[in-house]
This record gives structure tokens, C-alpha cells and sequence, in this order.
């Protein structure tokens, strides 16, 4: 009888038992000890667990376990804080600066994903990261506007104090004209070889823009882009001096890319003082010392505010 009875309870305590851990949340793989409340949001010992070996692997340093749980209670705070003032990205921005991620790193989000794996580490764990930060950085750049601002009083004296007055007369106004010669993807080595001599023979004749402009026009499998014009300060040193070396109304040297072979046709230079990339570097350093002392006193004062309290 007993027997019998233990017999038909068992698939019944089985069941209730189920049951529990379903309604509970006890699967070992999912339970989690909360460390921290943010706000009343849980900061969880497998949170700080993947964010530790996330920072070991950026910054090739082990992870000090105070730290991470700071860095993790900042962005509880900075995402209440984006909420406050309608600054909330969804699932498809972060993923649009995901993929923008593995691009700069030059490999697919999904190889990134299995990197990011393959070390233990959830994407949702950087992903997490870059979204409190993309929050943060709306934040204050929209809040601060006007104080972050760089007057340009401020960067002349910054140059005089520097001592790179000279440098303010070696910038220059570049008119220029992206050409492209279509190579499609996956053709031979000898293919892209071909084109690119085309190019070079191309480069020999034209003499000026408007000569660029007959020739690429007209030439399938080629384009020839609308004019634009940058300063010193937007060109990197590599491509400025490549221009400065080019006669006016000649192409650039071809180069091989993923569109195929490339030039650019230089339609004008000239003297400007506009802006200079020492204005510039210098500039963006003073907003950036702007940005960053503003970010931190924004962040201290809505860390007080905040509701934190460690379990």
C-alpha cells in the first residue's frame, strides 16, 4: 500500500518540484545573485562576472572587481537619466553601432559575436556598454551645448601659446573630384591589374577638370563623383601631401579599394586660414577637456541622486 502510494506521489513531486524552480527561476544555469540595486534595478554577480572578463579583454589588464561594479552602476544611472529626457536607442541603433564596430575593426558583426564568445563573453554584454554610453553621450552633448562650445579666440591663443603661428600659412582649400574605375568583386588579380594600368594611362592624359569630367563621364564601368571641397584640417597628412604634389587640373596616383581603382581629380588649391590641422587638433582637444570635466560633474551629480544599494 505504502509502496503503491509513493509510487503515484512520485510524478507528483516531480511535477510540483518543476513547477517551483519554473516559477522561481532556480535553474542553476540562470539563478543569479544580486550584488547591487540601482534605482531598484539588480545588478547580478554574472553580470559583473561577464563585464570583468569583457574589460580583461579590451584593456589586456585583469578587471578589479570595485570598478566594474562602479562602471556598472554608472550606467544603470545613465540610462534612468536618458529616460528622464526621452533618450532611449532601440535594439536596431545599438546594432547599427555594433555592426559600425566590427566594421572599424574590419571583420562582420557575427565574427565579432563568436570572437566575443569564444572568450565567454554574451555581445549583449558590449552591446549594454555601448548603449549606456551612446545615452550618455546624447546627454551631455544636447544638455551642454552651448558650454562646450571652443570660441576661436580661445584656439588663436591656445596656437600662440604653442608657439604654431607658422604652421597657421601652410593650410590650403582643396577642390576635388572622386573618380572611380569599377573593378566588381571576386575578379582576378589580372583584371584589377588591367584596370588599374588603364588608369595610369588615363592619369597621363587628363589636364584639367573639365578634360576628367569628358573622359569619366562617358566611360562605362567608371564614374566621376560632384565636387567637393575640404581644408588642411578635414584631409589626413598621408592624402595632403599627396595633393600638394599634384598639379591643379591633374589625378592622383591610382589606388586599388574595394570599389575598384581609384583617383582624384584636383580642380583647385588654394592658401586659406579658414581652418589648420593644428586648429583643429587643437580644438578638439580643448572640447574634449570640455566634454570630459562636464561628463564627470553631470555623472556625479545624478550618482548622488541615485538610490544604490549593495546586497
Amino acid at each position: 500500500m505504502t509502496t503503491t502510494l509513493s509510487h503515484r506521489l512520485s510524478p507528483l513531486i516531480m511535477a510540483c518540484a518543476a513547477g517551483l524552480i519554473l516559477m522561481t527561476g532556480a535553474s542553476p544555469s540562470r539563478a543569479q545573485t544580486v550584488a547591487v540595486m540601482v534605482n531598484g534595478e539588480p545588478i547580478t554577480n554574472y553580470d559583473i562576472e561577464q563585464r570583468s572578463k569583457l574589460t580583461a579583454l579590451t584593456t589586456h589588464k585583469p578587471a578589479n572587481r570595485q570598478q566594474v561594479i562602479d562602471e556598472l552602476i554608472d550606467e544603470k544611472v545613465k540610462i534612468k537619466e536618458g529616460k528622464k529626457f526621452g533618450v532611449d536607442p532601440t535594439s536596431s541603433d545599438i546594432d547599427q553601432s555594433y555592426a559600425a564596430m566590427s566594421s572599424r575593426m574590419r571583420i562582420t558583426p557575427e565574427q565579432l559575436t563568436k570572437s566575443l564568445e569564444s572568450q565567454g563573453i554574451r555581445p549583449d554584454t558590449l552591446k549594454a556598454r555601448m548603449k549606456a554610453e551612446m545615452i550618455w553621450t546624447s546627454l551631455v552633448r544636447g544638455r551642454f551645448k552651448q558650454s562646450l562650445q571652443v570660441g576661436e579666440k580661445e584656439v588663436a591663443a591656445a596656437v600662440q601659446v604653442n608657439g604654431d603661428d607658422k604652421q597657421e600659412v601652410e593650410s590650403f582649400e582643396y577642390r576635388m573630384q572622386p573618380i572611380v574605375l569599377i573593378v566588381p568583386r571576386g575578379s582576378a588579380p589580372a583584371a584589377v591589374e588591367s584596370r588599374r594600368k588603364e588608369a595610369e594611362a588615363l592619369r597621363s592624359r587628363v589636364q584639367s577638370c573639365d578634360e576628367a569630367n569628358a573622359y569619366f563621364k562617358s566611360m562605362q564601368n567608371a564614374a566621376i563623383r560632384e565636387t567637393v571641397t575640404k581644408t588642411s584640417a578635414d584631409i589626413p597628412a598621408v592624402l595632403r601631401e599627396v595633393l600638394d604634389k599634384t598639379p591643379i587640373g591633374h589625378l592622383t596616383a591610382p589606388e586599388v579599394t574595394k570599389q575598384g581603382v581609384e583617383m582624384v581629380a584636383l580642380c583647385g588649391r588654394k592658401p586659406t586660414t579658414v581652418d589648420t590641422p593644428k586648429k583643429k587638433e587643437i580644438r578638439d582637444k580643448m572640447y574634449a577637456e570640455k566634454y570630459e570635466a562636464k561628463s564627470k560633474s553631470y555623472l556625479q551629480e545624478v550618482r548622488k541622486a541615485a538610490m544604490i544599494e549593495y546586497r
